[in-house]
């Protein structure tokens, strides 16, 4: 059973409902959030583009200004290598179309998440050489690409990177960059940026906006705009926090992207059939992001980035709809091998392993990492899918709140032939004879406790139905974009009866309640998740006979305690108030 936690953090609500205008119940959020001097609240609060930081505070941003500058005078080649993903595709296109712009010879080179791996590699590297590029610009990679830029330089080039990846260290804890002529990187020790949690394509906004700034006699302002909005995609996709000026640049982001000049983003909006008066966090990160990763994964990144420099409204409604097509076959087989997965667990009975290795030879190896999610979120538990590759088995791990994944990965490293990552995500590669051996080792002593496996929901507040108004719902809409590390309020009440209940949706997916609770307040209430786990805790607790009377529509004494977000429905010309059910018991 989930372990349920309220909040419940003290301060002085009074003085900040007083001196910012607000309820208690968003104070209460705010406090929660670690948000509680005035300052702080109303800068979060009231976000503006003038509290984004100087380009310029990055270590190497004006050597970087200064070389590209050059190299566009002389007419010298330049190459973006980006990567795969929607972070790398982004960050390429911000680069190339704003160098473009500028008057660069510029073009663009993205790996094939199969065949090249993440990043520039020395194929690329000699490639460049061959063709004869000067100066190569990596985003969102090359941070750890030792080799690789060490090859460059020995034949002559150029070479800048701006990456947002961790720094390379050596066993003895000696920090190793590569030998670029610039490195653009907020987590380099002597940077003086404020902020380190930017992703690539953030990196790449900078740097564009730094060269813009100090090219030529533009007028880019809404050019300039224009680029945040590709950056606060990338944001959202890569799972960075939302604070600091990721959350500026998502919240203006958004607000930009509702009137996007991009006609290939136009079309993919238009073949996803997304509102854009509504368009939200949930839109970036579960529908326009997984279409342009869905290139990447299943054929290539590029046709992604064709999309962004589509010429014609015909080339982008062709490429959108491929674009949306790849994502439906992608989860399709991710819905399909999550139910191989979940069979072979349950078959193998793997639960009694703390830490899950699930070996799926036929896998396509690029949905490993969803699949490793889904499994993680069901059982949690960390998690590991293995499937076959070119020359071994290839996997990738997502792991819990409690337990280092890459570092007790690392403890095992002599069964591995590659792996890399960080705490709660790892990527790794390893002979089919040692994934049992590596499944056992991972086991034998895991730091993990039955507590530490239980999954924990963080309540806000307990918060009776009663007090949720459509006025409460529209200030609540002021701690927006939701997203990681800045995560929805939940708010909790107990004991609400159920007065009727409806299964909707497609495939049954969902359930409609009417419910009571105890001070006589009445409210529709929506559950999306697994309706036939719903029914069966219901069976369990209250009796097969009540659990018919429930599906029925008859009178019934269940009753339930939910954690819940309150939103606003809105059809034919009526509004209401109803909430949205998270979890129950």
């Amino acid at each position: 059973m989930e372990n349920w936690l309220i909040k419940n953090k003290k301060a002085d609500f009074k003085k900040i409902m007083e001196e910012c205008g607000v309820s208690e119940v968003l104070a209460r959020c705010l406090v929660n959030r670690g948000i509680e001097d005035i300052n702080q609240i109303n800068s979060f609060l009231h976000t503006s583009l003038d509290k984004l930081h100087n380009p310029f505070l990055l270590k190497d941003m004006e050597k970087a200004c200064d070389i590209l500058q050059e190299k566009i005078e002389e007419g010298k080649r330049i190459r973006i290598i980006g990567d795969y993903d929607v972070d790398g595709v982004m960050s390429t296109y911000i680069l190339y179309s704003s160098l473009m712009i500028l008057g660069a010879d510029v073009d663009y080179e993205i790996p094939d998440r199969i065949n090249d791996g993440y990043g520039i590699n020395i194929r690329m590297v000699e490639e460049a050489h061959e063709q004869g590029i000067d100066t190569i610009l990596t985003c969102d990679n090359g941070i750890v690409a030792m080799n690789e830029i060490k090859k460059a330089k020995e034949y002559g080039m150029t070479v800048i990177v701006t990456d947002h990846h961790s720094l390379h260290e050596e066993d003895d804890g000696t920090i190793v960059l590569p030998e670029a002529d610039a490195i653009i990187n907020p987590n380099q020790a002597d940077c003086s940026y404020p902020f380190t949690g930017l992703c690539g394509a953030a990196i790449a906004y900078k740097l564009a906006i730094a060269m813009i700034g100090r090219h030529g006699p533009y007028d880019m302002t809404e050019y300039e705009m224009e680029l945040l909005s590709y950056a606060a995609i990338a944001t959202v996709c890569d799972v960075m926090d939302l604070v600091d000026e990721n959350r500026i640049i998502v919240k203006h982001g958004l607000d930009i992207l509702k009137n996007t000049r991009n006609i290939g983003l136009q079309a993919l909006m238009d073949v996803c059939q997304i509102d854009k008066e509504k368009l939200s966090v949930f839109h970036l990160g579960f529908i326009i992001g997984p279409c342009l990763n869905a290139s990447g994964r299943l054929d290539t990144a590029k046709k992604g980035l064709g999309l962004l420099l589509s010429d014609t409204k015909g080339q982008a409604l062709e490429l959108a709809i491929e674009l949306k097509s790849l994502n439906e076959a992608r989860k399709d087989m991710t819905a399909d091998y999550t139910e191989q997965a979940i069979s072979m667990i349950e078959e193998k009975k793997m639960l009694r392993d703390k830490v899950l290795v699930v070996y799926l030879p036929d896998c396509h190896e690029s949905i490993a990492g969803i699949i490793a999610g889904r499994i993680r979120e069901k059982y949690s538990r960390p998690t590991i899918i293995l499937t076959d590759s070119l020359e071994c088995a290839k996997g990738s791990g997502r792991s819990i709140e409690n337990y280092n994944m890459i570092e007790e990965l690392l403890k095992h490293r002599e069964l591995m032939v590659k792996l890399g990552g960080h705490p709660m995500a790892a990527g790794l590669s390893i002979m089919p004879d040692n994934i049992e051996l590596l499944r056992s080792a991972l086991n034998e002593n895991a730091p993990l406790t039955e507590e530490m496996l239980r999954p924990k929901v963080t309540i806000d507040i307990l918060l009776p139905l009663g007090y949720i108004t459509e006025s409460l719902v529209e200030e609540l809409k002021l701690l927006e974009p939701f997203g990681k590390g800045n995560e929805k309020p939940l708010f909790v009440d107990r004991d609400l009866t159920i007065k009727s209940l409806l299964v909707i949706g497609k495939n049954s997916s969902g359930i409609k309640l009417r419910v009571r609770n105890s001070y006589g307040r009445e409210m529709d209430a929506l559950y999306f998740g697994d309706v036939d786990g719903f029914f069966s805790y219901i069976s369990d607790k209250y009796g097969e006979e009540e659990t018919k009377r429930l599906k029925t529509g008859r009178g019934t004494n269940v009753k339930l305690t939910v954690t819940y977000y309150p939103n606003i429905n809105e059809y034919m010309g009526y509004r209401n108030v109803q909430i949205m059910i998270q979890n129950y018991r």
